[in-house]
């Protein structure tokens, strides 16, 4: 078949790996210059989300005044805002949390399959590291994480819960002063290099062959009223189209995968998806002392803000900021960005004293699309040949290689490899 893929972030480009290794021919249709520009470009590092970093849960904004969890929300809030938050509170009754995650854990270890089987059929390096180790400051938070300890030994998830002197034991950066609750240390779980993976994953199908990205290219309308699908192309800014003809694609199935971009494309359908923006920041710090840096990725497991290595560098990223979806395109504001950095800045001070040099470092800020069941959307929608791949958010970026597997699937027509239950939470039309 021939398949077009809109967006060029981690979500589209493992979906054309897929599609191309199932044999079918793929055009890539990204607005940026080149692969892995927009959310991708600042992804924290988490490859695969454990029941402690989920976007839902016990964890995730239990407490109403967002600066002590990590999420700061934008007074302001509209109807489906503040409906947004309602149906996100309600998964953290631990029964539904746990039914929640149950739901997700398929496509966790598909994608942990997919993402191994790529790595060993091209020799990948993209700064890949074992070990991450969670950390709780206070007891309060520490009972509000029982749920997902409780899912980690249920689903025999290889982890130690280390108490402080553990955590600092294990990770002499940690210090032991102020007190905190403890820890929760993955031996095997990863961090790596979300954009350089999906850049690699690029090079990789330029040198294959079979799959074509068309960069600088924004796709302004998809439609569906024709034999085939097609898409319409944006006119590039100095340039004119010699005939209609030449604005419009046409394949045999249409996937979006775009982030936030991909709403306004399907709306336009008919199709509305109760998806959030959330806006995510991350600071790129070079380390300020050696003896100080970590050896394995920190995240404050309450805050969601995670500390990654990757060389001589300091990745740090989270500050997230909940916005009604018409501010999306608006510019955030100094006051809360600068408040959103600072979380950052505070979250490396507390947990890892000395290791980087906030005052050196890079912002980034960027758009994710968060679910209101904390779940992507993942599958047909509308037409026998269009499929929806969004709604990843920001907890592992691995998910998806996984995603990117069941919708090859599913265009071929295939069973995918994934429960029932699982297949259905992830439908568009769930909700």
């Amino acid at each position: 078949m021939d398949v077009i893929v809109i967006g060029g972030g981690i979500v589209g480009v493992a979906t054309a790996y897929q599609l191309r290794a199932a044999g079918h021919r793929v055009c890539v249709v990204e607005r940026h210059a080149t692969v892995a520009q927009g959310a991708t470009y600042g992804h924290g590092g988490t490859v695969l989300p454990t029941p402690l970093d989920v976007w839902f849960g016990p964890t995730f904004m239990a407490n109403r005044q967002g600066a002590k969890n990590g999420v700061i929300s934008k007074a302001g809030f509209n109807g489906p805002a503040r409906q947004f938050v309602k149906q996100l509170a309600a998964l953290q009754e631990p029964e539904t949390f746990s039914r929640q995650y149950g739901r997700l854990r398929p496509l966790i270890e598909a994608s942990r399959d997919a993402m191994a089987d790529m790595e060993a059929r091209f020799g990948l390096e993209f700064e890949q590291a074992n070990g991450l180790l969670y950390l709780v400051r206070s007891a309060q938070e520490w009972e509000q994480t029982h749920t997902a300890l409780e899912l980690l030994r249920q689903y025999e998830v290889p982890h130690h819960v280390l108490t402080p002197a553990e955590c600092a034991a294990f990770e002499h950066s940690v210090p032991t002063d102020p007190p905190f609750a403890g820890g929760v240390l993955f031996d095997h779980e990863r961090t790596a290099n979300c954009p350089l993976f999906a850049k690699l994953i690029k090079q990789t199908l330029d040198t294959q062959g079979g799959v074509q990205f068309m960069l600088g290219c924004e796709v302004s309308a998809i439609r569906l009223d024709g034999e085939r699908p097609a898409v319409e192309l944006a006119a590039r800014p100095g340039k004119t189209s010699r005939s209609r003809e030449v604005d419009v694609i046409s394949a045999d199935a249409i996937v979006v995968a775009a982030g936030y971009g991909s709403l306004p494309l399907v709306e336009r359908l008919g199709l509305r998806l109760p998806l959030h923006p959330l806006r995510l920041h991350t600071l790129v710090a070079p380390i300020a002392h050696e003896e100080c840096a970590p050896h394995v990725a920190i995240v404050d497991a309450v805050k969601r803000i995670a500390v990654t290595r990757m060389n001589h560098r300091l990745r740090i990223a989270g500050g997230a900021v909940l916005q009604s979806t018409g501010q999306i395109d608006k510019p955030l504001g100094e006051a809360l960005t600068k408040e959103a950095l600072a979380l950052l800045g505070q979250a490396t001070h507390d947990w890892l004293p000395g290791a980087a040099r906030i005052s050196a470092a890079l912002p980034w800020e960027g758009v994710k699309l968060l679910s209101p069941d904390g779940l992507p959307v993942i599958g047909n929608a509308l037409h026998p040949r269009l499929f929806v791949n969004v709604g990843h958010g920001p907890a592992g970026w691995g998910l998806a290689c996984g995603a990117g597997k069941l919708v090859t699937d599913l265009i071929a027509g295939a069973a995918p490899d994934l429960p029932v239950d699982t297949l259905a939470a992830l439908r568009p039309d769930r909700f």
